[in-house]
């Protein structure tokens, strides 16, 4: 039997009995039509897709290579590796072969009949050296960048979409009780976050987490126990922790854990592609008053940007409510991280990646819509003793919202 042959058959038939889930060509079909619509009042007509995550939610697989969207006709998969499985994994129906980036004209011209005049890229990812060399092979165009409204399309999540998060928010919830069977005095914070990490992936996270920036990497053991949550590093957050090295300066560390102190554990799950982020505190004995306080105040600034969850309500106006609710609360100085140093949002976009849209923050004025999925952060930071917060990742719904990781909202003492 030839290869293609057994990856058509017997690779698709091992795969699904796996548990993959292919997206269904109707999903294809609907962000195609959107994205379209957008292409035509920006004056583009074609994409050309290459970032992975892109490719992946507007074909159905990570195969290695580029996909052309016509503003009219059908989109054409172009794959240099591995064309078989591109076949098995995506809906469309043109899916060939591509031996290098400058047969990408020719082979355009021969399946649609024309070059594009205006092309779209993905300049907010696209290396400078890959659009110098698309500007060579399609040097009749005019190059515009696409990357804002590919986020807009991708900024509402179908039906198919967020059944995945939620089964990524269920591993989550087996991971986190699970932690708090295996959680000891002494053990580190990587030894721990590693546990969790291998509990999560018995029960389906891929482990990965992806991100669309550059110089960021995303990781499931953002663990910071006593005074490591205090730390700020690197990351846009109210707390970085210590990490294992200058070269990782964020996340979990060799720092063994010890009773009585808080123990802040964001943890992210991946599930088909798809991503759940929450936060849970967890402590050996009870932690301080200061801390379980710090913690219901979190808790009420949570459920206090719930309760104006629903279509229409502005993501830079929630932000905003949760400094005076905080200042209420009198954790002013400490909110979203130490003084001078706080965050300006409370929530991001979340789906395919941890910053789609929308965000929760200063300077984001928009509505939230139906079909829109954030994870939702309030943290407080005391420099030098630790820090506490709670995490969910929601949809929002017609009339408000769902809460699509289902851990009990305590704190997880042992």
């Amino acid at each position: 039997m030839d290869y293609g042959t057994w990856v058509r058959g017997e690779l698709a038939q091992l795969s699904k009995s796996l548990g993959f889930r292919y997206t269904p060509l109707e999903d294809l079909e609907g962000r195609l039509n959107k994205l379209k619509t957008g292409m035509n009042r920006k004056g583009m007509e074609g994409i050309l897709l290459v970032e992975k995550m892109d490719r992946y939610y507007l074909s159905g697989t990570t195969q290695d290579g580029y996909l052309f969207v016509p503003l009219d006709g059908r989109p054409i998969l172009l794959i240099k590796r591995e064309l078989e499985r591109a076949k098995v994994e995506s809906a469309l129906e043109d899916v060939i072969g591509l031996r290098s980036m400058r047969e990408l004209p020719s082979l355009i011209q021969e399946h649609r009949g024309r070059l594009p005049r205006t092309l779209g890229l993905e300049l907010n990812v696209l290396p400078v050296r890959d659009y110098f060399r698309f500007q060579d092979i399609f040097s009749g165009a005019k190059l515009l960048d696409a990357s804002g409204l590919i986020r807009d399309v991708r900024k509402i999540k179908s039906p198919f979409e967020i059944e995945l998060m939620r089964v990524a928010g269920e591993i989550g919830k087996r991971a986190y009780h699970e932690g708090a069977r295996i959680l000891r005095e002494g053990m580190s914070e990587i030894e721990f976050a590693g546990l969790l990490e291998a509990a999560a992936k018995s029960y389906g996270h891929e482990g990965l987490l992806r991100v669309s920036a550059l110089n960021y990497e995303a990781y499931s053991w953002h663990l910071l126990s006593g005074p490591a949550g205090g730390i700020v590093s690197q990351t846009d957050s109210p707390m970085g922790g210590l990490g294992l090295s200058p070269a990782f300066p964020v996340g979990a560390s060799l720092r063994p854990m010890k009773a009585h102190e808080p123990i802040l554990v964001d943890f992210g799950t991946c599930y088909q592609g798809y991503q759940a982020d929450e936060t849970r505190m967890f402590s050996i004995g009870q932690m301080k008053k200061k801390f379980i306080d710090a913690y219901r105040a979190c808790v009420k600034i949570h459920d206090a940007v719930l309760d104006q969850t629903r279509p229409g309500a502005d993501c830079e106006t929630l932000f905003m409510n949760t400094l005076k609710l905080a200042e209420k609360l009198g954790y002013r100085e400490s909110y979203l991280g130490p003084p001078g140093l706080q965050t300006r949002f409370i929530g991001h976009g979340i789906g395919l990646e941890l910053n789609e849209l929308p965000f929760l923050a200063k300077g984001q004025s928009y509505p939230l819509e139906e079909g829109m999925t954030f994870a939702l952060e309030p943290k407080i930071v005391f420099p030098g003793e630790g820090s506490v917060g709670i995490e969910n990742t929601v949809v929002v719904t017609k009339d408000g919202f769902d809460v699509l990781t289902p851990l009990e909202q305590k704190i997880f003492e042992v």
